[in-house]
This record gives C-alpha cells, structure tokens and sequence, in this order.
C-alpha cells in the first residue's frame, strides 16, 4: 500500500530578494516560494536560510490502527495483527488529516535524564528505520507504551494510528518518516442519502478534517541526536497533557533560532506582567510600552544582544538587575542554559507579538490600545478618588 499526497506543499516567503548565487525561486506577484528554506536579503548580502519540512511528494506506505483506552480506568487495549484498509479514495484526505496541523518552524528531539537509549520511543524508531519487517510488532510496542502512560482521569480513549512514510524532504534531504497519530474526540455528522423516491437521513460518527487530536512526525535525520520530530496536541493544554510530550516521547525543543527567540520574549513578558510590579511601582502603560519595546527590538534587529537587548528596552539599571536576576533564576529552575546572542526567528517574534497585549482595560467602559510613545499618555488622580488617563494626539482618523 502507497498513498501520495500531490499538494500539500510547505511554503514560506522571502521580500527583498536578490538571486545570484542561489536556487531561483518561483515569484507569485511580489511573493517569492521556495519550499524547504526562508531567505532574507539584506543590503544584497545576507542570505539566511531556515530548514523547514515539505510534504509536497509525501508517501503513505504503511499504516496500522490501534485502540488505546485509559489505564487508570481500564478501559483496556485493542492491538491490531494486520495493516490498515486504506480506500483509495481516502487516501488524500487521510494524509490532510494527519498532516496539516503541525507548525514547521518548532522542532523537537528525544531525550532522556540519564541516557537517550533509555528513551523507549527512541530505541523503537531506531528499529524501524533499520527494519522494516517487524513494522507491525513495532506498532504494538509503541501502543503497549502509551497505554501505560495513559494514567491521568482526563485522558480519552481513541485511536492510534502509526504510520510509515517516504519521500518526505527536510531541508535538502528526502527522508522516510514516522508518525504517531492518536484521534480522541469523535464528533457526529449528517448524512443524506437519496434514491429514485426520497431522501433518507442519518447520523454516524467520525474525526473532522481539521487536524489531527495528537501527534508527532519523526523523521529519519539526526539520529545520533534524537532525530528530528514534529508534535501537535490540540486537546489537552492544562496539566494532564504533559503525559504525550514528556511522559510518552519524552522530547525536548532543538535549540534553533525559532525556540531561543520564543524562549527569551516568553521570559520578558513574564518578567514584565508579573515581576516587575512587585519591585517597583508601573502602571499598565508602562507594562504594555516595555512590551511594544521588547517586540520592536526583535522586529529591527536580525540578531539578539543581550546587553543592547537590556539596555534599549528597560533603560534604567536597578530594572536591568531585577530582570538579570529573574531571567537566571528562571533558567536554572528550567535547567535551560542561558545565551547572551542569537540569530533572532521572524516566526518566533510573530508568534509571540500576538500573545503580547497592548490593551489597557478601564472598566468595563473603555479599551485604549498602546502602540507606543506611552509619553502621549498621562495617569492620575481627581480630587475625589476618580482614576483618569489623558491622552495627547497628532491627527484623528
């Protein structure tokens, strides 16, 4: 059994391009596409290139389905012996279905405390790459191991499909590929079947096209490393969902670009909505212009420095200090090492600039929204206990 995917491209984009010396992309309008790289140009010298997956040529070549139900309930376990059916037809919604939700840029690699060939996903990856016969025996041991993490009460019961693909490319490399896709939440549907009379209605139940529940993408690179994988929970966010990421895979982030970027604005802004107040006296403007700041210094700049980093964006040394000693002490309570520069990740500032707010909240009345230049805005007090905030402007629109 082989199922090819003919569209289903990764494709990022590049502006102020320049093509001597490199691949000629394809141009749409004043977009350029290049599917396995993103490349800035500046002052017609810099070309930087991001390795990212592309699932254009993409193989189905083996599949088999498992039942995994709750431990702590036991709800049991229903291993297959034989390889899934795939109608033909299916065969292009299937791979949309498990392939559409991963985010390309946020790589992930097994790891283990004490050593990688203790990590039990690892050492059963590294035998199917190797040896394809036993694929099946394979899929059943992957199933044994996530039941047996399967403990939390919230943890559903539903299918586990583990796949086998081919011709999967990782920046210039075309490589086969494992995926671990658990579907949880079955949804109800309409159906409406008509004859040479009438129509008749009925109901069943399925997973939506949207994305898969739970997955992860192993790709056959970087092995003495912990290969290179791709994860997806769309289902549990709180505390019960570590048990895929850490208990099951046991994977830590790559330390690429695109995870220091995300990593240290992270700790800004968790330094600036809920330390900085405790130390000194901010109002929510000041709050949300040292977040504007700290989102336009990684906007304007292609490579991290700490110290220009701390010195454009909090100024004053006694907050320099007070952030010096929260980002450490976050570090080591993460047991993350601490980098002083980086190249910094467009995607990884984009992400996060949405989770930064800019709104300050008066009541229930107003919204102001902060763009920058908090001096425009001034806070205070009337005479009889009234808050107000007065705000200067150029032009109305």
């Amino acid at each position: 059994m082989s199922i090819k995917l003919a569209y289903f491209p990764v494709q990022t984009s590049f502006s102020n391009k320049k093509t001597s010396d490199i691949p000629t992309p394809t141009q749409i309008g004043n977009t350029y596409l290049c599917p396995n790289a993103l490349l800035n140009y500046t002052d017609n010298k810099k070309v930087r290139i991001m390795i990212t997956p592309d699932f254009t040529n993409i193989n189905l070549d083996k599949l088999v389905t498992h039942h995994i139900g709750n431990k702590l309930l036991e709800e049991g376990i229903l291993l297959s012996e034989q390889a899934t059916d795939i109608e033909r037809s299916t065969g292009d919604y299937l791979l949309k279905y498990f392939l559409t939700a991963f985010k390309p840029e946020e790589f992930y690699h097994f790891s283990h405390p004490a050593d990688i060939s203790m990590n039990e996903i690892y050492t059963i990856t590294q035998r199917i790459f190797a040896d394809k016969t036993r694929f099946i025996q394979d899929s059943q041991q992957i199933a044994r191991l996530l039941y047996e993490h399967s403990t939390h009460p919230k943890i559903k019961e539903g299918e586990l499909n583990i796949a086998l693909f081919s011709d999967a490319i990782l920046g210039d490399e075309t490589v086969e590929a494992i995926g671990i896709f658990k579907s949880e939440n079955n949804v109800p549907f309409i159906k409406m079947d008509s004859s040479l009379e009438n129509y008749s209605i009925h109901h069943d139940f399925g997973f939506e096209l949207k994305g898969i529940d739970k997955g992860c993408i192993i790709f056959n690179s970087g092995e003495e490393s912990g290969f290179r994988l791709l994860i997806v929970d769309h289902t549990n966010r709180s505390a019960e969902a570590v048990y895929w990421k850490d208990d099951f895979l046991q994977v830590t982030p790559v330390s690429n670009e695109y995870f220091q970027t995300n990593q240290f604005l992270g700790i800004t802004k968790n330094f600036v909505v809920k330390k900085l107040s405790e130390e000194f006296e901010v109002s929510k403007a000041d709050k949300i212009d040292l977040l504007n700041r700290s989102v336009e210094y990684f906007k304007a700049h292609g490579n991290f420095d700490k110290t220009q980093f701390e010195n454009e964006v909090f100024q004053q040394d006694e907050i320099i200090n007070s952030f010096r000693s929260f980002n450490d002490n976050w570090l080591s309570d993460n047991q993350t090492e601490s980098l002083d520069s980086f190249e910094i990740s467009p995607q990884a500032v984009k992400k996060q600039a949405r989770a930064f707010k800019s709104v300050l909240k008066l009541d229930k009345n107003f919204h102001i929204y902060i763009h920058g230049d908090k001096d425009l805005i001034e806070r205070g007090t009337e005479a009889d206990g009234r808050k107000y905030y007065k705000i200067y402007y150029h032009t109305e629109s």
